[in-house]
């Protein structure tokens, strides 16, 4: 039991400590380097460049370039250099139009290293200058262009821009990507009140157009409503003496009807006069009906 103990307290520091400090002091002195997916690794020793590697998978610096890979850790340098794309977007670069408004045009870019040497040795800081490249280029050719080029025809000047950049940049070992112009607009605050004042004076305008064109059409339907009901009236209007004469006219051919018709209507006005007053006397009472009408023709005292 306490050999199996003990074998097993060995083979664990072995596998877990023992084999990562070995394989750490192989990877100091240059015995063996895993270069990864988009990763490049050079090999540079008393100001020379010995051995650059470009591919992803393990290699053993001692069978490319012998010797030196012993002496790389400690008189020269081992520069581990980023393959993957790129991005950067610079902000409101300040170009003038060709009427003189002052712009801001924000830029994006892509960039990639494509010569590792010339990427380490050539410029102290390649990403800075491309930047301040593509910033240069970008006011350099952009700049007098016509406003309503400039806030339509972004295509054009994204192209023109990655043509003047692309030929310095590869000097440096970088290769630039897409190149596209995101965003245009006015730097000058004044300007920019200006703009929206006017918008808004025009909004306004429109929206008083708008609103009268309505009222219009709405005054158009009613004047024809009104119109097409008036002619309907005067034609109901028309009909109902036309209507009634008729009947009248029916009614007169037969005289008896007519006069009992004519006196039916005759009282049926004098009982709907407010100013009417009837006294119903019994028959055959001669001189009651003279106190009545006496009595009736007798004005009224004032109070």
């Amino acid at each position: 039991m306490s050999e199996f103990l003990f074998a097993a307290v060995v083979t664990f520091f072995v596998s877990f400590v023992g084999v990562p400090i070995a394989m750490g002091l192989f990877r100091a002195f240059g015995m063996y380097v895993i270069v990864r997916e988009r990763q490049c690794v050079v090999f540079e020793l008393f100001g020379t460049v010995r051995d650059v590697i470009a591919e992803p998978g393990l290699y053993f610096p001692w069978l490319r370039i012998g010797p030196f890979a012993a002496l790389v850790p400690f008189f020269g340098r081992k520069h581990w250099v980023d393959l993957r794309l790129d991005q950067t977007y610079l902000r409101s670069q300040p170009v003038n139009s060709e009427e003189g408004a002052p712009m801001g045009i924000g830029v994006w870019y892509e960039m990639i290293v494509s010569d590792p040497q010339a990427f380490l040795y050539k410029n102290a800081d390649p990403q800075g200058s491309l930047a301040a490249n593509v910033s240069n280029a970008t006011v350099r050719s952009l700049s007098n262009m016509k406003l309503e080029r400039m806030l339509e025809d972004r295509h054009t000047m994204s192209h023109t821009v990655r043509e003047e950049v692309s030929a310095k940049s590869r000097e440096w070992g970088y290769q630039v990507g897409s190149v596209y112009i995101r965003k245009v607009h006015f730097r000058d605050v004044g300007m920019i009140q200006q703009i929206e004042q006017k918008v808004v004076n025009r909004l306004r305008q429109v929206t008083a157009a708008i609103q009268q064109d309505g009222a219009n059409r709405v005054n158009v339907i009613r004047s024809t409503s009104e119109r097409e009901a008036a002619i309907e009236f005067a034609k109901a209007g028309a009909m109902r003496p036309r209507i009634v004469g008729a009947a009248l006219a029916e009614i007169s051919r037969d005289a008896e009807v007519a006069g009992a018709l004519f006196d039916v209507l005759e009282t049926q006005q004098m009982l709907q006069s407010p100013e009417l007053k009837l006294t119903v006397l019994p028959p055959g009472q001669g001189l009651l009906a003279e106190l009545a009408a006496a009595a009736a023709e007798r004005p009224t005292p004032p109070r």
